[in-house]
């Protein structure tokens, strides 16, 4: 509850010292954190019950991004309806501001010292609605106004930040024209399942109109930079935001030199066209969708600046919410220390490039020691596809503080010598260095497996289907499969509310191979002429665990359509990244290079282009959980399984049953 005092302060800053020091005297230690009398916490949380329900009965929205927040907090529809509950909405109208309310002599004689309690049980709420929308938002970026969906009219969406150990609370109403789901990339949703996000998997969509669904989970034994996305179409081209876990109370500083500063970077692709129609296009002609016409950092494709200060230390939070590519990411005149991946700790690794594949996430720092100027960042595509030729690149630009020359935009702006663009040496070299950090009392590799799988995964083909319109009948459709089976989600229930019911319903069948059909050479692109590995079967079958089993998993990329590097994430846990490597897995000469000691853990591992990883986690997360491939147009393409994980012996290893306003499809 600490945000509400720093948002009381906003709110009072040009009201004058006497209410807010009384305000804060009373409710806030140091103005930073709320602390209401026991007697006032019990009126709070009433209190909060019944405008609930005053919200759910006005659905109007509340703030479009042009609005104030004097208009949201007092004038608006759902405003004028909560003030009217405690009476004093004509005051509210009158009030200049929202400080003169709360501090008004009338409200406190109507309601006495419980005034202030019900004023912010209101701002809080009010507040809460105007940042939880999902709706239109047109902007221009690569010289065309685009309609595109966005979150609080903002885009990229809000920055989220919690600390280890906090309960987190989202509701989301959606405004847009689509189905709508929000996924926690990297959360470990313990217990928590129906609030992971993907859709199908762990619940229905949001639909459009206006209904809502209230995300709540915990983040325990997490620091670092998440994120979240939308999980339905290609809706997280824009559709997307920071989350920052920071150290929690019992442990409160980082592993490593406080930073002096630091700088959240989202790096992203730009269409100039409705991404769901790029999509759907895809779709219906069985082929890759249209390419992106720019990469972003912080959703623009140009024109970013990053001010720092000579000699200080920054810590920079790298996320790529690209959908289609890995990325290599410099800044002139500068280097790195890794210090942490996918919001795990990782040992120090210094470096001058940062390897990223889509839906990854590195923390590191960087010393702003070079000569005070201007430098380039830049963002340039890696491409592991032998015979493609999209190879973009965006910059930003850092600039030193108090330097003359750069702040009148005089000084020579220096360009970073980046990578080859297909340069898989550099990618695997930075990828393969990376190690976890050793702390006590936090856990280390499991060293007895249980369950071992091998699964294969990559393109294939598959007869067109009666909604392809434009695909080739001969040809047929690109399918993308794992272990020989293209992914179906249901259509009439979620996974994870089929488990609930026993799969009473038949949605699952808990028959997905721990080997695939047929063994061959699966990085000999020759394969492609042979249509026993290329044709695919679809279905949606689940890999069942039992409870607190160790599982190990050989990821075995395949080259039947063509190599390339996947990135793959599993929902609901991190895992260690035991090894990777080139060509076809052999487990007699690979388990040489097997780190049990120290290796790095992760959500989402980039497996080489013609290679394997092996990774290695522990199933102790009842639920159902979904393992994509997190390029894009892939995962619509069938390139998915999922794990089914049994409930465990006692009452605090069981998932709880869905929250009320659960999805219903």
């Amino acid at each position: 509850m600490a945000l509400i005092c720093k948002f009381m302060a906003k709110i009072l800053q040009q009201r004058g010292a006497p209410c807010y020091n009384w305000f804060a005297h009373t409710y806030c230690h140091k103005e930073i954190s709320w602390s209401p009398h026991n007697r006032d916490t019990a009126i709070w949380r009433g209190f909060r019950s019944t405008l609930r329900l005053v919200m759910e009965a006005t659905k109007c929205k509340v703030g479009d991004g042009q609005e104030t927040m004097n208009h949201i907090l007092l004038r608006c529809k759902l405003a004028q309806a909560i003030w009217a509950k405690l009476g004093v909405q004509d005051l509210a109208s009158s009030s200049i501001g929202a400080g003169d309310l709360l501090c008004s002599q009338q409200s406190r004689a109507r309601h006495g010292t419980k005034w202030h309690v019900f004023f912010t049980s209101c701002i809080v709420a009010l507040w809460n609605a105007r940042n939880a929308q999902v709706g239109n938002l047109t902007i221009d970026r690569v010289g065309q106004r685009q309609v595109i969906t966005a979150v609080n009219g903002q885009f990229p969406g809000p920055m989220l930040e919690a600390r280890d150990g906090d309960a987190v609370v989202v509701h989301v109403v959606n405004y847009s024209p689509y189905n709508i789901t929000i996924h926690w990339h990297g959360v470990l949703q313990r217990l928590s399942g129906w609030a992971d996000g993907p859709s199908m998997v762990s619940q229905c969509p949001i639909r459009p109109g206006g209904a809502t669904y209230t995300y709540r989970f915990n983040v325990t034994g997490q620091e670092g930079t998440l994120w979240w996305h939308a999980h339905v179409s290609f809706l997280r081209a824009t559709v997307y935001g920071a989350l920052l876990i920071r150290p929690g109370p019992d442990e409160p500083h980082y592993p490593f030199p406080t930073p002096y500063g630091e700088a959240t970077l989202l790096l992203g692709e730009w269409w100039n066209a409705s991404v769901v129609d790029v999509e759907r296009q895809a779709m219906l002609t069985g082929g890759p969708p249209n390419n992106s016409v720019a990469l972003t950092i912080n959703g623009m494709p140009s024109g970013y600046e990053l001010a720092v200060r000579h000699g200080e230390i920054y810590l920079l939070r790298l996320v790529n919410a690209a959908l289609s590519y890995q990325l290599f990411f410099k800044v002139a005149g500068h280097a790195f220390t890794v210090v942490a991946a996918d919001a795990c700790y990782t040992d120090p690794y210094d470096t001058d490039v940062i390897v990223l594949a889509p839906g990854q996430t590195v923390d590191a720092l960087m010393h702003a020691n070079a000569s005070p100027g201007r430098y380039y960042m830049a963002a340039q595509v890696y491409q592991s596809v032998a015979n493609a030729t999209y190879t973009t690149t965006t910059t930003g630009l850092l600039r030193y503080e108090h330097d003359a020359a750069a702040a009148a935009g005089m000084s020579m702006i220096m360009m970073p010598s980046m990578p080859a663009f297909k340069d898989s040496a550099t990618a695997q070299d930075f990828y393969g260095r990376l190690t976890g950090l050793l702390r006590d009392g936090k856990p280390t590799v499991p060293l007895h497996v249980d369950t071992r799988m091998l699964v294969t995964y990559g393109l294939g083909i598959a007869p067109c289907m009666p909604t392809q319109t434009l695909c080739n009948r001969t040809r047929g459709s690109v399918a993308a499969s794992m272990n020989n089976v293209s992914f179906q989600l249901p259509k009439a229930m979620s996974l994870l509310e089929a488990r609930m019911r026993g799969n009473a319903d038949g949605v699952y069948t808990r028959d997905f191979p721990d080997r695939p059909p047929v063994m061959f050479d699966f990085t000999n692109g020759s394969m492609s002429s042979n249509r026993s590995v290329m044709l695919t079967s679809k279905g949606t079958r689940v890999r069942r665990l039992r409870f607190n089993t160790t599982v190990e998993v050989v990821l075995q990329n395949t080259a039947i359509l063509g190599s390339e590097n996947h990135p793959l994430h599993l929902h609901g846990f991190n895992f260690y990244v035991l090894a990777q490597g080139a060509g076809n897995f052999n487990a007699r000469t690979a388990v040489r290079s097997y780190n049990l000691v120290n290796p790095q853990q992760r959500n989402t591992v980039a497996v080489p282009a013609g290679g394997w990883a092996v990774i290695r986690f522990t199933a102790d997360n009842p639920g159902v959980w979904v393992m994509h491939c997190h390029l894009d147009a892939h995962l619509p393409f069938g390139l998915a399984m999922a794990f089914e994980v049994d409930d465990g012996p006692t009452p605090d290893t069981v998932l709880p049953p869905p929250p009320p306003d659960y999805p219903q499809c």
